[in-house]
């Protein structure tokens, strides 16, 4: 296992990624608390809120609140989610460390979800990060739909480069590859991240993977191979994609960190209080957690 990295930083996109499609209201008492578990649990980069219209996002109208109830702890990174400048202008008030920039590898995808080319999506974007970096904040781009996408099918790792030059252009710092639909195969995971090393060195490339298929783990071990140690993963795997039909939740964080464990990779992340984690945000929301990791140690525990 010597030719793979040997620490590996998981952000938890839980909060934002994972809450932002519940159904039922989620109190800021509960996002709050679900932040303060997993830096206890040692997480050390967290996706805590988004700066979109309450209109389209409703779950995330409370982001000043969540944000400045937070007790920071030392050494972890808060990131949100800024789709424009009246974003970024409210987010700025809440002292994020990152924001984070999304634009798709698809046109057909850019098209419906945001009504624009991905070229003018990313024209849209250019002030939000020149702001943001004169602001000294940091910059992350996720780029959605990189291996499939529900209107087109396919997508190719040149429509992905496409796309990774662009970001680079504009200044952003840090480039996520999503798998938002959860289609990739490791061969193509690895075609697409060895595009975006040409413009991203590893240390600043990321994998972001949704389990339908069930290739989530194998993808990141795929990414592992290449160099890849930054990767998003969500507690209990909450989540999933409003206009990916049936696309589940981003792969659980639990099941991410069993693999690494058996990997002997470090990732400074507690496996029992991240499942102590798991266990009471899947009892905030009514429901078992996904997490294959999470259930089976759950049911040992209570068998014990």
């Amino acid at each position: 296992m010597n030719h793979l990295p040997p620490r590996v930083t998981l952000l938890d996109v839980g909060p934002r990624d994972g809450l932002q499609n519940e159904r039922e209201p989620v109190s800021t008492e509960v996002k709050v608390e679900l932040v303060h578990r997993l830096q206890a649990a040692g997480c050390r980069e967290i996706e805590v809120t988004s700066y979109v219209s309450p209109k389209w996002v409703p779950q995330m109208a409370d982001n000043h609140a969540v944000m400045r109830a937070i007790t920071r702890a030392p050494g972890v990174r808060y990131s949100v989610l800024t789709p424009n400048l009246k974003g970024l202008e409210a987010a700025l008030a809440d002292r994020p460390d990152e924001i984070v920039v999304f634009g798709a590898a698809s046109e057909a995808f850019s098209r419906r979800n945001i009504n624009c080319s991905i070229d003018e999506s990313i024209e849209r974007f250019r002030p939000v990060v020149a702001a943001a970096l004169a602001a000294g904040v940091r910059v992350r781009c996720a780029i959605s739909c990189a291996l499939g996408c529900p209107y087109q099918g396919e997508v190719s790792a040149d429509e992905v480069e496409h796309v990774v030059r662009l970001m680079k252009g504009i200044g952003v710092q840090h480039c996520g590859i999503a798998d938002t639909i959860g289609v990739g195969t490791p061969a193509k995971v690895q075609a697409a991240m060895e595009r975006a090393l040409k413009y991203f060195p590893a240390a600043e490339l990321s994998g972001h993977f949704h389990d339908t298929y069930g290739q989530a783990l194998t993808n990141i071990y795929a990414c592992l191979e290449l160099g890849i140690h930054r990767f998003d993963a969500s507690v209990a795997g909450l989540g999933g994609c409003p206009y990916a039909k049936g696309a589940t939740g981003n792969v659980a964080t639990e099941d991410v960190l069993f693999m690494l464990n058996g990997l002997g990779i470090e990732t400074g992340i507690d496996l029992d209080a991240l499942v102590d984690t798991a266990g009471w945000i899947s009892a905030q929301l009514g429901r078992p957690p996904v997490s294959r990791v999470a259930r089976a140690l759950l049911a040992k525990r209570a068998a014990a």
